[in-house]
Formats: C-alpha cells, structure tokens, sequence
C-alpha cells in the first residue's frame, strides 16, 4: 500500500472512530450516562438530615476548604450564583448556579444528585461536565464530606440568576462528546483510603490537596485536551486563560520551605518564603485562610513529600545568550533604582511584608508570567485573619517600556544565586493584554 493510500485509509479510520464517539457519548447520555452505569455498583444512600445544624457546619468548613465560591460567584454577584466567566482553549464557559433556587440551581436535586455530579461529574440536567470542574478530584472525596457539602449549599438563600450559556464552537459545545474525554482520562473511583503507611497528617494532607482542594488544576502541567497528566502532578504549570503560572509544589518547588512556612502562606497570605499573588491570593481570600492549622501543617506534611517531576516546558520566546546578558546588564540598574529599597540590594526581602526574591521559587519558576505580571500591575497579598492590613507593591507598567521589564525580570530570575530564563519584550508585550 503506497504511503498515500495509508494516509487515506487511516483518515477514514479516524473520522469513523470520533463519529462512534459522537452516537455513542450521545446515546449513552441520554440513557442516563455515567449515573446510570454506576448505579448498581454505588447505590442510593439514605437522604441525609439536611439540617442539621452541625452537617451544616461541617459542609461551610468543606465549601471553603475546596474554594467553591470563588469559582461560582461573579464579581460583586450573589455567593454560589454563578457566571464567572472561564476563558479556555475550547472556548468560553460560565460556572452555574449552586444556590437551592429550584429551577435555576440545585434546589430540586437530593443528595444522590449532588453525589453523582461530585464524584463522577455527571449533572442531572447537564449530563456530562466538562473538565474545568474538577471532578476529577471530588471523585476521592468521601459520602459523608459530599452529603455536609451538599447541606450547606441547601441552607444558602437561593437565587434565582440564570446560567449563562457557554459559548463553545462545535464539536466541542457538544456534551456527549466528553464521553471520548472520559474514556482516555478519567477512572472513577473509590473514595480516598488512607495509607496505612503514612502518618495521619500526610493522608489528611493527600485527600485535601488531591481531593478537595484541586491544587494540580493550577499548579500542574497539562496534557493533551487539557489532561492533567500523573507525570506532571504538581510540577507547576499556566494557569489556564489567566496568565499566571502555578509554581511546582513538590519536593523541588518547595526545597526551601518549612511544613510551617506553607502553613503561614495558607492561612496568612504571607510568609518568610514569598507572599500570595494573582489566583493564589484569591485562594488565600476565598478559602485557605479559613483552614484549621492542623489542615494547614496537614497539608505542608504532604507537600513536602511529594517527589520532584519534569516540569512542563512553558511557552516562552527564544533569546540568545548575548541578548540575555544585555538584558541582565539593564536590568541591575532598574532593580537599584526601583526595587532595592523594599526588597533589598541582595533580594532578600525584609519579613513577610517586602517578600524575598533570591530563592523564591515562584521568581524562578519555569514560566517567568508570575514575575512580569507583578512588574507591570502590582499585587496585594490577601487580606486575612492573620495579616488583616497587608503592604502592596505598586504597577510599574505604566512607567517601564517592555524591554524594561523584561530586563528587570531577566535580573530578578538569575541574580544571588536564581537560575532561570531570560525574559524577552516580546513576552512582555503578550502578558500586557491578557486581562487582569
């Protein structure tokens, strides 16, 4: 067979496979889908007592924990009513309402609804969902954590705010097709069991970390239809549409990190090792801050434990080692004039309030988008319990060029002792217009 004919053949093989994936995923949904396939291997548990005051309690501690708010409030809008807007590769879509209203949120759902869209993402009005909620992760959280989080969204008032439609092209606003999605990268599972042979703080640390808290959703690198890959488990990655990087939060990433330096960075916003910035800071805001500290070490426990991996290679703009050392060069100067004041001539910083430079990891990840970012809008770390009035760091976008930044942050990134790329105008220029 000529290498033509080949071409043709596996063509014709290929458009077969993904239109048995269409009629298939589509059929397959409207019998019910994946709560249907499960359904006799996890049947229906009793309705819980949805107001009971203390599973109540327990699912507040659960919906923080996991960040729920942050994902399912727009802006100024009603708490869990939906409408923030996700830009993704496959197109735009908007988180839906959460509240008890009955015809707009989850007030005509029982337990076993709210369970099935937990653990295998599957919606009884929606059928299949997409990945950019993480089920994949909800899918190791317990019956008992699922029914308390599932009481305190029924004690919210409800809201009658309409879903915002996802504006996604074909074929991909097309749900059944996630059946294909499903089959090459999503295993349901059994609950999280613990590791008889780790300690009680690292197995909680692994089921909040994994479970509930979804920290590769931000801090891993992506596979293939935005996959989340084992191999790159928490070894830092682009925030999808935000244009963030999520430093890696394994053994390497976090070397020089205390289980109690996490700790204060969880609940504080702030640590002797760097501060929250950008998505993380709203992490802080929304959810971690409200973490017990017996979470919060829980959660260092396990970190520190996990193994280095290959970081993703991040998209960046090619530099030669001339253009390097110039930008090098420039950028010392701008780092005395602009910087050393607040973060010291030496880079490290003065108590968590002007966060240390040399040895931070995030300064050094392997996506240089964190450091340009703070360059150019500034941050402000978390307002907190334990840090209720934190220092900010001004923009300076508006008074440096992009060859400026991109000098400054090619310093920060290799001076005292930091190891990392250069930083080019051109990937200044493209993180300008990404919006805040």
């Amino acid at each position: 067979m000529s290498k033509q004919k080949l071409r043709i053949a596996l063509s014709v093989v290929a458009v077969v496979v993904v239109i048995a994936l269409v009629v298939g995923g589509w059929l397959f949904q409207r019998q019910g889908g994946m709560a249907t396939l499960f359904a006799s291997a996890v049947p229906s548990a009793p309705e819980p007592n949805l107001k009971d005051p203390a599973l109540i309690a327990r699912g507040k501690y659960l919906a923080l924990a996991g960040d729920c708010v942050a994902c399912h409030t727009e802006g100024s809008g009603q708490k869990y009513a939906g409408g923030l807007e996700f830009a993704t590769p496959f197109g735009t879509m908007y988180s839906t309402n959460i509240t008890p209203d009955v015809k707009e949120g989850i007030g005509s759902w029982n337990a076993n609804d709210f369970w099935r869209v937990i653990h295998y993402g599957v919606s009884p009005k929606h059928g299949f969902l997409y990945p950019a909620y993480p089920f994949t992760n909800f899918n190791s959280l317990s019956r008992q954590d699922s029914d308390a989080i599932f009481a305190y969204l029924k004690s919210l008032p409800p809201s009658s705010r309409r879903n915002t439609e996802n504006k996604m092209p074909f074929p991909f606003s097309f749900r059944p097709i996630l059946l294909g999605w499903r089959l090459l990268f999503f295993k349901a599972a059994a609950p999280y069991q613990p590791d008889a042979g780790q300690s009680e703080a690292w197995n909680r640390g692994k089921y909040l970390v994994d479970g509930l808290g979804h920290c590769n959703m931000c801090h891993s690198g992506r596979g293939p239809f935005a996959s989340l890959p084992a191999s790159m488990d928490l070894s830092g990655g682009e925030v999808v549409g935000q244009g963030w990087y999520g430093p890696a939060l394994n053994q390497e990433g976090l070397a020089s990190w205390s289980v109690d330096d996490i700790g204060k960075l969880l609940r504080g916003g702030v640590s002797p090792k760097g501060a929250a910035y950008g998505p993380m800071a709203d992490a802080v805001f929304h959810s971690l801050q409200f973490l017990t500290p017996e979470d919060a070490a829980a959660i260092g426990t396990y970190l520190k434990a996990v193994p280095a991996r290959e970081p993703p290679e991040p998209t960046q703009f090619a530099l030669n080692q001339e253009q390097a050392k110039q930008l090098y060069a420039e950028g010392s100067g701008l780092y005395a004039s602009h910087c050393a004041q607040c973060h010291q001539p030496q880079g490290q910083g003065h108590g968590t309030d002007y966060p240390p430079l040399a040895g931070n990891g995030s300064v050094t990840a392997e996506g240089d988008m964190n450091v340009v970012r703070v360059i150019l809008v500034g941050g402000v770390a978390a307002v907190t319990g334990d840090n209720k009035r934190p220092f900010g760091m001004p923009p300076f976008g508006q008074r440096l060029t992009d060859r400026q930044v991109a000098a400054l942050a090619t310093f920060v990134r290799n001076a005292w002792g930091n190891k990392a790329s250069a930083v080019s105008p051109e990937e200044v220029q493209k993180l300008r217009g990404i919006p805040l």
